[in-house]
C-alpha cells in the first residue's frame, strides 16, 4: 500500500509508493569519467590548482605529502573580495555575490570512496570542515556556510576525484530560513529542537535505525525522498560540526564509515549527494531569540542521499518526491537482517 508521509525537516508530503518497484533495480551505477586528462587534485600536481588555503600536512604549502587540501574553486559561485553593499535596479534589489566557494580535496587517493578510507581519514576530513568553517567565522559578513559534497555524474560531479565543496553566504538559503522559524516554534511548545525529537522517535521505534556510536545516530528518515538515504544526527543536540568533541568527532568518523560500508555492500559504488545542515554563524544573523538558545534548539545533521534513479516528470512538475522503496525495508537491508 502506498503511504504519504510528511518529512518534519522540511515539512512537505513524500509519496512512498512501493508497488511501483517490487524489487530495487539499480540499475544507475556510478560511471567514471572518461577523461584521461591529470588530476589536478591528485597528490604531485598542487601546482595545478590556485594556491592552497589550508592542508593537513608536515611540509611547505602546495607540496605533496599531505593528507587534505583546501583549495578555492576554479569555478567559484561567489567572491570574498567583493563590497558587502546592497543596491537597486529599480524595485528590485541585490548585494554582490560576496562569499566563500572552496574545494576540499577528501584525501590524496583518487579511487577512493569513503568507506575505502581509513578511519583517522575521515577524522582529518571532518577536522579540515571544522578548521575552514572556524576560519570562515571570522568574515562578520557571512552567515550561512553550505558544506555538500557530490559523487558521480548522476549526483552533478564534474571531478572524478572525491572531494567537497564548502559555500559560505551573507544570507540564509529561504529553506533554512523556514526550517529555523518552525524549529523555533516547535522548541517553544515541546522543549525540543525537531531533529532531537524525530532522533528520539527513531530510537524508540528501532525499525529505520541502521546504528548508534557514542552521541551519534544513522537511521533511513521515515520520509525518506530517495531509496537508501540515510541521515546521521546527535541523539543530544549539537548546533554545528565545530561544536563536537574530539571524541564525538572520531565517534562520527566511525558511524560516516560504518554507514557507507553498508551502503556500499547493498548498492555496490553508487552515486550519492551527501550534506550538511548547519546552524548560522553567530554574527550578523537577526533572529537574537534562536541563537541564544542555539545549542538547545538546533542540531546540525548529515544525509547521503544515493542518486540510483532520476527525477520523472511527476516529480519535476510538484516538487513532491515518490520513493519506490519503503525505509524500514531499506533499513532491514542495510543492516543485513
Amino acid at each position: 500500500m502506498s503511504e504519504i508521509r510528511l518529512d518534519r525537516i522540511h515539512n512537505q508530503y513524500i509519496l512512498i509508493a512501493p508497488e511501483r518497484l517490487h524489487r530495487p533495480n539499480l540499475g544507475h551505477k556510478h560511471v567514471k569519467s572518461s577523461s584521461n586528462s591529470i588530476c589536478p587534485f591528485c597528490m604531485g600536481n598542487e601546482k595545478l590548482t590556485p594556491a592552497e588555503i589550508f592542508a593537513i600536512r608536515d611540509n611547505e604549502p602546495n607540496s605533496p605529502l599531505w593528507e587534505t587540501r583546501v583549495v578555492p574553486n576554479l569555478y567559484k559561485a561567489v567572491q570574498v573580495e567583493l563590497a558587502d553593499t546592497s543596491m537597486r535596479d529599480g524595485m528590485f534589489e541585490f548585494i554582490p555575490g560576496i562569499g566563500a566557494h572552496e574545494i576540499l580535496i577528501d584525501s590524496p587517493c583518487h579511487d577512493c570512496n569513503i568507506h575505502d578510507l581509513e578511519h583517522e581519514s575521515i577524522e582529518n576530513w571532518l577536522r579540515t570542515m571544522i578548521i575552514r568553517i572556524d576560519d570562515l567565522s571570522n568574515d562578520k559578513r557571512l552567515i550561512n556556510i553550505s558544506i555538500f559534497k557530490n559523487y558521480g555524474q548522476n549526483a552533478g560531479a564534474t571531478q572524478d576525484h572525491p572531494h567537497t565543496q564548502i559555500l559560505a553566504l551573507p544570507v540564509v538559503p529561504h529553506s533554512e530560513l523556514v526550517f529555523l522559524e518552525r524549529n523555533m516554534r516547535y522548541y517553544r511548545r515541546h522543549g525540543r529542537g525537531i531533529v532531537e525529537d524525530i532522533v528520539y522517535n527513531e530510537k524508540m521505534a528501532k525499525k529505520r535505525v541502521l546504528d548508534e556510536i557514542g552521541n551519534f545516530i544513522a537511521y533511513c528518515p521515515y520520509a525518506s525522498a530517495f531509496p537508501f538515504e540515510v541521515m546521521i544526527a546527535p541523539v543530544k543536540n549539537i548546533s554545528n560540526l565545530n561544536r563536537c568533541s574530539r571524541k564525538e568527532l572520531s565517534d562520527l568518523a566511525l558511524l560516516i564509515k560504518k554507514v557507507f560500508k553498508m551502503l556500499n555492500k547493498q548498492l555496490g559504488l553508487f552515486d550519492y549527494n551527501l550534506y550538511f545542515h548547519l546552524s548560522p554563524l553567530n554574527q550578523n544573523f537577526e533572529n537574537e531569540d534562536f541563537m541564544n538558545s542555539i545549542d538547545k534548539n538546533y542540531s546540525f545533521s548529515l544525509r547521503i542521499t544515493p542518486r540510483i534513479y532520476r527525477l520523472g516528470g511527476f516529480e519535476v512538475s510538484t516538487g513532491m518526491a515518490i520513493n519506490s522503496v519503503l525505509p524500514e525495508e531499506c533499513a532491514k537491508l542495510l543492516r543485513g537482517d
